[in-house]
């Protein structure tokens, strides 16, 4: 519903109704700019753009404080990771207008950050934790359109993952103190990320078959995704090595007191361990998991086996993070074409004796 009337001041009062009834209103001087404005907002009702022009007014950091809020329904880590992206993004927008927000300043923020010296891939990171809380208010019709797209997304970047020798993984398990040994053998033979370790209790392992069922991840939370509850078979070497003394615990890994080991303390006893080991500084718990990873596919293992082993949700997370360490296949794919090209000219020679 909307309507122009002349003032008796001269001026032109246009006016209209939203969906929800609330009547919105301008002055202008002259009828052709009052009809222009009507046409725009009709256009923006047909088109399913349409923003309240009072929400429109809404600031990114007051969007961030509500997004947040509807985001506390995930796990307390995801939750945590998300406010550290929130402030960041509010230090640089938070007083800026929702729909004053353009991809420019986007992609100038993304350029900046990078020129500081933060990581590709904290940028990119940063970039989508921005884009999600754009779509979102987009969803709840805060905004017309996000700002952020695939041209102001910064490359992620590549890194490779960084995998340990053998000698090297043995090493770090000598150097770590007696009662976390084993958790370096859960990391580096069964692919356990930290906060699963942590949590596994010695009822999740069956010794005898020789399975591990990861169930909760430190504390007692639930685990990174569905497929992280995939069983991991291991060998009987490792079930008789995690079965000592296990009928006397609840926790596979625990403290010298009997309580449950939390991943800080893996990871401090870690970087202490690596220097002893000899292995680089920037070796973590969950590099562990890469030399799993290698081992794997030094054995043979297809993509397919690969994912189910290391529990990714996607057959592209595995290869995009493992791909180069596949073999080169060249000389089996030249053994192929050359195959065919053999049989043509065989078939060739056969005709013309003939």
């Amino acid at each position: 519903m909307a309507s122009i009337a002349k003032r008796p001041n001269g001026n032109y009062r246009a006016r209209y109704r939203d969906a929800a009834g609330r009547e919105h209103s301008r002055h202008f001087s002259r009828k052709v700019d009052a009809t222009a404005w009507l046409d725009t907002v009709t256009a923006s009702v047909v088109a399913g753009t349409y923003v309240d022009p009072k929400t429109a007014r809404t600031t990114v950091g007051e969007w961030c404080d509500t997004w947040l809020d509807g985001y506390r329904t995930r796990r307390a880590s995801t939750v945590r990771q998300a406010e550290v992206h929130v402030a960041k993004i509010r230090a640089e927008f938070g007083t800026v207008r929702l729909s004053a927000l353009k991809p420019s300043h986007v992609r100038a923020w993304t350029a900046r950050l990078k020129a500081e010296g933060a990581a590709d891939s904290y940028v990119y990171a940063l970039h989508a934790r921005l884009s999600q809380i754009l779509s979102d208010a987009v969803h709840d019709g805060v905004i017309a359109r996000n700002p952020c797209s695939r041209r102001t997304s910064p490359g992620a970047g590549k890194q490779r993952p960084y995998v340990a020798t053998t000698a090297q993984v043995w090493a770090l398990h000598d150097a770590m103190p007696e009662h976390l040994r084993s958790a370096v053998l859960l990391g580096a033979f069964a692919g356990l990320r930290t906060a699963e370790t942590c949590g596994l209790r010695v009822s999740d392992v069956d010794f005898t078959r020789g399975i591990i069922t990861p169930a909760v991840q430190y504390p007692a939370q639930d685990l990174k995704s569905d497929t992280a509850r995939n069983p991991v078979p291991i060998p009987r070497a490792l079930a008789l090595e995690l079965a000592e003394g296990a009928d006397a615990r609840t926790w596979v890994v625990e403290s010298i007191l009997g309580e449950q080991i939390g991943p800080w303390q893996v990871d401090r006893a870690i970087r202490e361990a690596r220097d002893v080991a000899g292995m680089p500084p920037g070796f973590r718990y969950h590099d562990l998991r890469h030399y799993f990873a290698s081992l794997l596919i030094a054995s043979g293992a297809d993509v397919k086996v690969m994912q189910a082993r290391l529990r990714h949700a996607s057959a592209t997370t595995t290869l995009n993070t493992y791909a180069h360490l596949w073999p080169d296949s060249e000389e089996s794919t030249r053994a192929a074409v050359d195959a065919v090209l053999t049989a043509r000219a065989d078939s060739l020679r056969t005709r013309r004796t003939s």
